[in-house]
């Protein structure tokens, strides 16, 4: 009897242990709810993987008193995660892509693109003006929003309503709008509602013609250490192709016009017929100025591939080998010649203007 408990106990110490992946995330809830999902796709691929979600608290986190334009810092939620990869304490992060620059530091790239949700902006209204929206609001009626791209972009479209910075995670935002009377309406990104469960509180959705999006707004990007090939092809199946093209040509459109959260710039994007259309825009700081293009570019969405490896693999920062290169490279071509009409129509006046006001206040 003993003889043979001492034989299971030996195949089980000689049983190889699950590989545990860590998974790097920033603390607030939506980060939660969006690490989780792609911790669940991940692990329905991988069952014989175990996942260890890591929460930690990045600069903008923590500084909550100035707006985010203001602080002069391009990786404001993604420093200390990146410093967690780079010292192998997590083999992945989970980030909203719009909060990843266009350039990433050396020894980082986005190995995965998730399919993304609803890219529009939307209204959340105090519970007196439920069921207006923002042309019906109350002259000089206050509006909360963190980003100068929505406040140039509205301030031009509803001149009557005044627009005012609010920071914070959503929770804090929210509750600012609910129990103090300093807001009639804020303005919040429609997919970090909807993956809050909170459909009930977007009050109007606002339409590309209203507000433009930031670049890679509602999609989610993994964050892994960009030679290590093995964690690359374990994210690289979570690359959703129409989401990643679009994507591209957004980042390559803000990274050639050298955009950044300190600067008014917005795109809107769509995939029809083989077509890949990319409207991008600047605006001055109080929105009395802009220029806004589209092109199109013929792109149809590929299907994932089993290819061999790229010598440089990285466009924008995102690596994608499993998805073919010509649809990523005209993807990248069609933000590159988007930026550069917008330049020889003078955009670099307009951006080095909102940089320096910006500065200045």
């Amino acid at each position: 009897m003993s003889g043979n408990g001492n034989a299971a106990a030996t195949a089980e110490e000689n049983s190889p242990k699950m590989r545990v992946i860590r998974v790097g995330t920033r603390k607030s809830q939506l980060a939660r709810i969006q690490t989780d999902s792609v911790v669940a796709t991940l692990k329905a691929l991988y069952p014989g993987l175990q996942f260890e979600i890591i929460a930690m608290s990045t600069t903008g986190d923590k500084i909550l008193d100035t707006a985010l334009s203001k602080i002069g810092e391009k990786s404001l939620f993604t420093k200390e995660l990146e410093h967690a990869l780079e010292k192998n304490e997590v083999d992945l992060v989970v980030h909203s892509l719009k909060d990843l620059p266009t350039v990433l530091p050396p020894g980082f790239t986005i190995g995965a693109i998730c399919k993304r949700e609803n890219p529009h902006d939307a209204v959340v209204f105090h519970p007196k003006f439920v069921g207006k929206t923002l042309e019906t609001l109350p002259e000089k009626s206050v509006v909360g929003t963190s980003s100068l791209r929505r406040a140039a972009q509205l301030q031009r479209k509803f001149s009557h309503l005044e627009f005012r910075s609010i920071r914070g995670n959503l929770n804090t935002r929210l509750r600012k709008l609910d129990e103090q009377q300093e807001f009639s309406a804020i303005i919040l990104a429609t997919a970090g509602l909807q993956r809050m469960g909170w459909h009930n509180r977007v009050g109007q959705i606002l339409h590309p013609d209203e507000c433009m999006y930031a670049v890679g707004q509602g999609a989610l990007g993994v964050e892994v250490r960009a030679k290590d090939q093995d964690i690359l092809d374990l994210v690289g199946v979570l690359h959703d192709p129409e989401t990643l093209l679009r994507c591209i040509a957004e980042r390559a459109f803000l990274r050639h016009l050298e955009g950044g959260c300190s600067v008014p710039v917005a795109v809107h994007t769509a995939m029809k017929d083989g077509q890949l259309y990319l409207t991008g825009g600047v605006w001055s700081l109080d929105g009395s100025d802009s220029i806004q293009d589209t092109m199109q570019a013929t792109i149809h969405v590929p299907a994932q591939h089993e290819d061999g490896p790229e010598d440089d693999p990285q466009l924008v920062g995102i690596t994608a080998r499993n998805i073919p290169r010509g649809p990523q490279l005209a993807a990248q071509n069609l933000g590159i010649s988007l930026a550069n009409l917008l330049l020889s129509k003078g955009a670099k006046n307009i951006l080095d203007v909102a940089r320096q006001l910006n500065d200045a206040h």
